[in-house]
């Protein structure tokens, strides 16, 4: 995969439903930025789900993959939250929590069922989530007087560059989104030109 693109959904998905001899998984996924978000979504899941044994689940955040975690909520170790964590990896998505809530149904799985019904159950949120692929940006602001108008917009004009928001006054200011992959090559290009600064923004 490019580096500077990664995979994420913008909406949860609808609810599903994996069945093996009478236990039930219900499984969800969830658009998530934070560890706090994930937390409410859970408690949501366990006040909607009270009557439930487990609420499995595993999440990843960060546009570079960095943050993950895998729960298996008293599960056997590894038989619930690594399962999920591994449909998160093969559909190669971040920002991102799947949650599968386990009715038990009187006969135990075993951990090769457990394995297999909390990693379909992911497999079946996530089919059924809009995946969408995003661009990693950089954010610049471009400072100039209003007679420097014309080279900048000659420069975004030619590069295609993505405007975020501008004020257009007596001083300038324009917001770049510029794909991390030609953020330097841009930043160059205007930071070359007389009467002009840039700057990432934070």
């Amino acid at each position: 995969m490019e580096k500077d693109v990664y995979k994420t959904i913008h909406q949860p998905s609808e609810e599903v439903l994996f069945k093996d001899k009478g236990s039930k998984f219900f499984g969800y996924a969830f658009p998530v930025k934070t560890e706090e978000e994930v937390k409410l979504h859970i408690e949501d899941l366990k006040t909607k789900h009270h009557q439930a044994r487990h609420w499995c689940y595993a999440w990843q955040l960060g546009k570079n993959y960095e943050h993950y975690r895998a729960n298996d909520d008293g599960e056997p170790g590894n038989s619930a939250g690594m399962p999920i964590y591994g449909q998160l990896q093969s559909f190669e998505v971040t920002n991102i929590l799947v949650v599968v809530v386990r009715y038990f149904g009187g006969t135990k799985l075993g951990v090769g069922g457990l394995i297999n019904a909390y990693k379909t159950t992911a497999q079946m949120a996530l089919e059924n989530s809009n995946i969408l692929t995003k661009t990693i940006d950089v954010e610049y602001e471009i400072s100039f007087d209003y007679p420097n108008m014309n080279k900048v917009m000659r420069v975004i004009k030619e590069k295609g560059l993505h405007v975020k928001n501008q004020i257009l006054e007596l001083d300038c200011k324009i917001y770049l989104l510029i794909r991390e992959k030609e953020a330097e090559a841009i930043f160059k290009k205007f930071d070359s030109i007389y009467g002009i600064k840039i700057k990432e923004v934070e």
